[in-house]
């Protein structure tokens, strides 16, 4: 026998096992269609109970969150559980669409990372709506232009978000939900290299962590801040001597080209976003509670203050503080823990926190991410 017949026998062998799991495959897809569609017609028997009501909530984010968690628990297979969850955020996102059709604020333009962490949680059937800020994304959910926003709070390497913690200050918005989402910087342009390059469009939060890259890689360029990492493509694309600090995504959208991947200081870059809306969340039995408190002007008030969670035995994850902005020199403090405010276990200590506290603001309890 010829080498090349060999060759074609070896193929044919190939083929024909390929054939036998491909068929496997249909079968499979076949059955998770009929279920699917059982799913849905579920769902949407729901969304008309649902629709009875005098405020039927569509999205629950305690429900969902319940559910992902149980997956999770019964996995067994190569499938991770990030990948059970992402599965089944899209599930969600298309069953809830036969619900009703639900609506997010998020920062523009189309591709930024607050779209990305949006579509994370909300799945892709979700409607979004562009804002030009952070302040904007607020704004459309509080005027119910639509029914959440999703703003950044927190970043693993720079800290705290200024302009979102000064609006939690004011907004009469509810914390309902968070995403950890990983964040990869790319370096997005034109050319095939560095050498051409005179200036680099990218947020300042962007800026701050690939700061160590930036100086190693493209020392003495111009660095321009601009008001998202998709402004910073758009930019970028209409400017042939200017790169872009931005995601994968943004470089399909804006036609730039990938220059260098992953450019953050930092591998493990990661920022927390809150969902808001103007519902409280139920208990889901692994919550979080964020506060926004003020001490009294007094010797050790702010041990005070704190004394009845200490008591409580409950754990604290955060504490974070903020010029208040209503006098010189007075501030207010950012508190996450863990539970949710209707706990038994909770309720006591925060009562005794608001008696203690010159201000006190629940901004919300909610499942806790991952």
């Amino acid at each position: 026998m010829s080498v090349r017949e060999v060759e074609i026998d070896l193929k044919e062998n190939i083929e024909e096992e390929l054939a036998v799991y491909r068929k496997q495959i249909d079968r499979i897809d076949e059955d998770i269609l009929n279920l699917m569609n059982k799913r849905i017609t579920a769902a949407k028997s729901i969304g008309e109970i649902k629709a009875t009501l005098e405020k039927p909530a569509f999205y629950r984010p305690e429900r969902e969150a319940q559910v992902i968690r149980r997956l999770k628990s019964l996995n067994g297979g190569p499938l991770d559980d990030f990948g059970v969850e992402s599965l089944y955020r899209e599930i969600m996102s298309v069953t809830r669409g036969m619900e009703a059709g639900l609506s997010v604020s998020v920062l523009g333009p189309k591709g930024t990372y607050t779209e990305l962490a949006a579509r994370q949680h909300f799945g892709s059937a979700v409607g979004i709506v562009y804002a030009p800020d952070i302040n904007e994304i607020f704004r459309s959910s509080e005027s119910g232009q639509t029914n959440f926003a999703v703003v950044p709070v927190e970043n693993s390497t720079e800290g705290g978000v200024s302009a979102t913690l000064d609006r939690l200050i004011t907004t009469s918005l509810l914390i309902s939900g968070e995403i950890n989402f990983k964040v990869h910087h790319n370096l997005l342009g034109f050319g095939d290299g560095l050498e051409d390059i005179e200036r680099v469009y990218a947020h300042s939060q962007s800026l701050a962590q690939c700061k160590r890259w930036l100086g190693e890689n493209l020392p003495g360029v111009k660095v321009v801040p601009v008001s998202s990492n998709a402004e910073a493509a758009k930019k970028a694309s209409m400017d042939s001597g200017a790169a872009a600090i931005a995601s994968i995504s943004a470089a399909d959208i804006y036609g730039l080209r990938v220059l260098s991947k992953s450019i953050e200081d930092e591998a493990n870059n990661t920022t927390r976003f809150l969902v808001l809306s103007n519902q409280d969340t139920p208990q889901s039995g692994n919550d979080k509670t964020s506060l926004l408190l003020s001490c009294k002007h007094q010797p050790g008030a702010l041990f005070r203050m704190l004394k009845p969670l200490f008591d409580a035995n409950v754990d604290m994850t955060k504490i974070e503080s903020r010029p208040s902005k209503t006098g010189l020199w007075e501030y207010v403090f950012f508190i996450d823990l863990l539970g949710h405010h209707d706990d038994e276990s909770i309720r006591p200590a925060l009562s005794l926190l608001r008696d203690q506290a010159g201000l006190f603001k629940n901004l919300g309890s909610y499942p806790v991410s991952g």
